[in-house]
């Protein structure tokens, strides 16, 4: 009875004009999401039985160090191209968004090859001095060449979304990973060097970049008109736009990483483990919400910019339903069926981790009630709003996690990161509700929007 409402639910999502465009997408990317999980653990299983933990431990570490600086080296233009992009195709022409987003190319470009370089010549001191292994050296001399490439490649990735090419963008989330497997295949069974792993993660970025550069410009000169408006738009008004959803994406990091550090810190290995299954599990519908959320998005943009906001909140009411209608099940799951998941997954001893589990259910939970709320916010020019609510939320995070992790451990790390989570959605909502009359949320029966 509840699965046959869900499927009409959807299907009722499926048949409107006005959403079917971000469903058909967001299918697209949720797809290409699972087949590259799918290819994402072949590499894995391939990487830990053939070159053992040590390997898969550096890849991991490079992988960790990728996130952090590309952070900073995109400086938020990952998230800001997704509104500049549909608002000049809309007030203006292709030409003057594809003039926009060559601009934002070269400025990444330059930061990322600056940051490259400075990495590059601090290698040794990363490798001695902060991880103590000095043998990790030439790996992030090598990583440091590649941010350059890993910067484009996210830039490129959101772009394509910007233009609402589902299809490509579902391509460029599969490519990454298939064309890893590809190349460290043949690499294991007819060379079969230590560092065959790291050179295909490397490689596989440089190819996703470079594929993505190419599209963009492809898909932007068939779309360009020698009459077309250009709109300038100068490096200045572009970081103006960037810098709060850098420093948002800053304050995400350290909302999603805190509880963890602190574990490291004042904890045994063992509770860090623990805890560590407990945020994969609570974070299981994530990938559905942001395969939602990101297609809605360049649609927010287009339709703010066009002054239409009646169908703005209409488009993001029906995002929030589908969110919540495709979340939930596996979150009430997750409470009900938490102990035996992780004990059949993982082993008796992780059963320990089921309280903090229901603690990032809790929040995830409110996560999905609240909607689109962090793209709503920046595609509609209320991003430095967004950039102080997701502040104060890291801050009590913290704050959190160092009054309540030391004495009650992991969960101490979940209660922070539920009152977090919870503090930035429930904090937006009120001021959506203030400045518009409305809100993205959704909770059936319960009308939050008018």
């Amino acid at each position: 009875m509840y699965n046959s409402y869900i499927v009409n639910r959807i299907r009722n999502l499926y048949e409107d004009r006005k959403f079917s465009e971000i469903i058909k997408g967001a299918t697209w990317a949720i797809s290409a999401k699972i087949l590259a999980t799918i290819f994402g653990l072949a590499t894995s299983v391939i990487i830990a039985r053939m070159y053992g933990a040590e390997v898969f431990g550096i890849v991991a570490v490079l992988q960790s160090f990728f996130i952090l600086t590309t952070i900073f080296t995109v400086l938020g233009t990952s998230t800001s191209i997704l509104r500049l992009i549909p608002e000049h195709l809309t007030r203006y022409s292709p030409t003057s968004a594809f003039n926009v987003y060559r601009k934002t190319q070269y400025m990444v470009a330059g930061v990322s090859a600056v940051t490259g370089l400075i990495l590059f010549l601090c290698s040794g001191f990363i490798a001695e001095k902060i991880f103590s292994k000095p043998h990790l050296q030439y790996y992030f001399s090598l990583a440091s060449v590649f941010i350059l490439f890993k910067s484009l490649m996210l830039l490129n990735q959101q772009a394509v979304r910007g233009l609402r090419l589902f299809r490509i963008f579902a391509f460029l989330q599969l490519l990454q990973q298939l064309a890893k497997l590809f190349i460290l295949v043949p690499l294991t069974f007819f060379v079969f060097h230590p560092d065959d792993p790291i050179h295909a993660f490397l490689a596989s970025i440089a190819i996703t970049a470079i594929v993505g550069a190419w599209i963009m410009a492809r898909a932007f000169r068939r779309g360009s008109a020698p009459g077309d408006i250009v709109h300038p738009m100068s490096l200045k008004d572009i970081l103006v736009l960037s810098l709060p959803m850098l420093a948002t994406a800053t304050m995400m990091f350290v909302i999603g990483q805190t509880g963890v550090l602190i574990l490291g810190m004042l904890r045994p290995d063992a509770e860090v483990g623990v805890y560590a299954v407990a945020v994969k599990l609570a974070s299981l519908t994530s990938f559905v919400m942001t395969a939602i959320n990101s297609m809605a998005a360049p649609k927010f943009s287009e339709l703010y910019h066009a002054g239409k906001m009646d169908e703005l909140f209409y488009v993001a009411q029906k995002s929030a339903k589908l969110i919540f209608w495709t979340t939930t099940p596996v979150l009430v799951a997750l409470v009900l069926f938490g102990k035996s998941i992780l004990q059949i997954l993982f082993g008796f001893e992780f059963i320990v981790a089921y309280p903090a589990l229901v603690l990032l259910v809790l929040g995830q939970f409110v996560n999905s009630i609240a909607g689109s709320t962090g793209f709503f916010m920046n595609m509609t020019d209320n991003q430095n709003t967004f950039k102080n609510i997701v502040f104060i939320a890291a801050v009590s995070n913290v704050v959190l996690n160092i009054l309540l992790t030391p004495r009650y451990g992991i969960h101490g790390a979940a209660i922070a990161a539920m009152i977090s989570m919870m503090t930035w959605n429930i904090a937006t909502l009120c001021f959506m509700k203030l400045k518009f009359g409305k809100t993205t949320g959704y909770f059936p029966r319960l009308s939050i929007n008018l």
